[in-house]
């Protein structure tokens, strides 16, 4: 019997790595609405009304913290014509909403980062919003 690692970064990548089987995607459709490896409890609709209340648009810049696979920053970026950087702590969650991002035409509009909420690399006013859906480490 193998033991739950301790370390959150192994932890969060093997569900990360465990979000992309075709079952997991399809109960993700079922539940959510989405596809996007998503592994928190964000319906698609929620999502829906994050970009609405936060009135994105082109040429806004978005900031999804704690990202994961990008779920919902990339969905966000693709109905609301915004930009989007995914910042997640976890290298895996990175390299997969990076793929998303080719997989969905959005390469010029997404940049995946390793990195903590809690240290942003980013300017004051760089961004006009942030989003963190699901984010519990």
């Amino acid at each position: 019997m193998s033991r739950a690692s301790n370390d959150p970064n192994e932890r969060f990548s093997d569900r990360y790595m465990a979000s992309g089987a075709a079952a997991m995607i399809d109960a993700e459709r079922e539940v959510l609405g989405s596809d996007y490896q998503a592994n928190g409890y964000t319906t698609l609709s929620q999502a829906e009304r994050i970009g609405v209340e936060l009135g994105l648009g082109a040429g806004d810049r978005l900031l999804d913290v704690g990202s994961g696979c990008g779920y919902p920053g990339l969905y966000l970026a693709h109905r609301f014509g915004c930009s989007v950087t995914s910042i997640d702590p976890v290298v895996s969650g990175a390299t997969t909403a990076a793929a998303r991002a080719e997989r969905d035409g959005l390469v010029d509009r997404h940049v995946a980062v390793v990195g903590l909420g809690t240290a942003l690399p980013f300017r004051d006013r760089s961004l006009d919003a942030i989003v963190h859906v699901d984010v519990m480490c």
